[in-house]
């Protein structure tokens, strides 16, 4: 079995990365212009819309709320997974900017399109903090939603509960600029690769996205409230998947 998984590992490996040196050259054309930026993204989408099925790996994606590309979101899921940032642009329709970690801008190519098209933030350091919310704050006025993973991580030991406690800037931006938050659970990521491990399996990505919660109204004083909404609505679909599957 283990041949098997580093065989199949090998084979998605290189199709993640001839795909994306293919369309690399795309990539690099429309970043050079602010307004050629939204190519860029559903170019990325493309790829994902490619990349899975040609591995092999199906999705199974729940939707309660279809969300509106005309509208402007900020959505939050639960983060297992290296994946997760893969699968999130086939999830999500929308033009959205990821606010992920800094260390991404190091991975040749892959790097360069993630600090052009999306946010870097060094959670270690407050200036950078700082900035990446007022990039965030600037893209959701700009009418362009955030895609941002509370946790700020992948923290949790135990892949059927969050880890806590959550980041506030997702719940802030959101309240700041009165847009709703739609939570997102990706309930097995982690079963198509396990942090730490360079191992792919083959599943079917299973996906909920939730009704929205609405901030219209909502001051910071409310953000620990809506990180609790947040958090029920996620860990209650974790939860109920995991009760009836071993």
């Amino acid at each position: 079995m283990r041949i098997l998984i580093f065989l199949y590992t090998l084979w998605a490996t290189f199709w993640f990365v001839f795909l994306f040196l293919l369309l690399f050259p795309l990539f690099w054309l429309f970043l050079q212009k602010p307004e050629w930026k939204p190519k860029a993204h559903y170019l990325n989408r493309f790829w994902g819309k490619i990349f899975f099925p040609i591995i092999g790996i199906r999705f199974d994606i729940k939707y309660e709320f279809e969300p509106d590309v005309n509208k402007t979101y900020v959505f939050c899921a639960n983060h297992f997974s290296y994946v997760d940032i893969a699968v999130m642009g086939v999830v999500i329709k929308n033009y959205f900017a990821f606010v992920g970690k800094a260390s991404l801008k190091g991975i040749p190519l892959f790097g360069y399109m993630f600090t052009k098209l999306h946010i870097q933030v060094d959670r270690s350091d407050k200036n950078s903090r700082a900035t990446s919310l007022a990039r965030s704050i600037k893209a959701l006025q700009s009418g362009r939603s955030i895609m941002i993973f509370p946790e700020g991580g992948i923290w949790s030991k135990d892949f059927k509960k969050m880890s806590s406690p959550l980041k506030d800037g997702g719940f802030l931006m959101a309240i700041q600029q009165q847009v709703p938050i739609v939570p997102i659970t990706l309930l097995n990521n982690h079963k198509v690769m396990e942090d730490g491990k360079f191992a792919v399996h083959p599943q079917t990505i299973r996906a909920i996205v939730h009704k929205p919660i609405e901030t219209i109204g909502l001051t910071q004083d409310d953000i620990e409230d809506l990180k609790i909404q947040f958090h029920d609505v996620v860990q209650g679909a974790l939860d109920s998947y995991y009760s009836t599957v071993q």
